[in-house]
């Protein structure tokens, strides 16, 4: 078995991509409201902030900063994938089970890139803000509904025009197309 190493900076800004193990499915736009509860619950139980965010039809992408001297973004993710594969099954959606028994809803892994700078930081959300036209799914970033673009847009820290034309690359934890 291959030997994953992540970085735990306690504190941190970590960069995630987590993707549904179905390719074609659009479990995560079509049930916005249960994987924002299971955001909302596991903030709850384990802070952190999101600093940026999008969700796709079939995987995610986050930034978010730990507390101080907390670097348990696995556990994190652990409570947010289960929260939101529970939310599913009690609400009477067919979600199916692996070789082993358990739902095989997520992908069990989630890609992770530890925030250096500011400069990473800002290359990861315009990455991020960027992915629903990467992904065809609008023509500008703003039309897509599950970005926190919108949120950087009302702040002033970002134009509503922001990545209307030009492309945004780099390899962010995605198979290429």
């Amino acid at each position: 078995m291959v030997r994953y190493r992540r970085n735990f900076v306690p504190g941190g800004a970590y960069f995630f991509t987590a993707t549904l193990d179905d390719r074609r499915s659009s479990a995560l736009v079509d049930h916005v409201a249960q994987l924002r509860a299971a955001f909302k619950t596991t903030r709850i139980e384990k802070p952190f902030t999101i600093d940026t965010i999008v969700v796709l039809p079939d995987h995610l992408h986050v930034i978010m900063t730990l507390p101080e001297n907390d670097s348990d973004f696995s556990g994190r993710w652990r409570r947010i994938k289960s929260l939101f594969t529970h939310r599913l099954v009690t609400s009477g959606v067919p979600v199916v089970r692996n070789h082993r028994g358990e739902f095989g809803l997520w992908q069990r892994r989630f890609w992770e890139h530890t925030i250096r700078d500011d400069a990473d930081f800002e290359r990861c959300a315009d990455y991020i803000h960027f992915n629903p036209v990467k992904h065809g799914l609008v023509a500008s970033p703003i039309d897509w509904p599950y970005s926190s673009l919108h949120r950087y847009v009302r702040a002033g820290i970002l134009p509503a025009d922001w990545g209307g034309s030009g492309e945004i690359n780099g390899n962010f934890g995605e198979r290429g197309e």
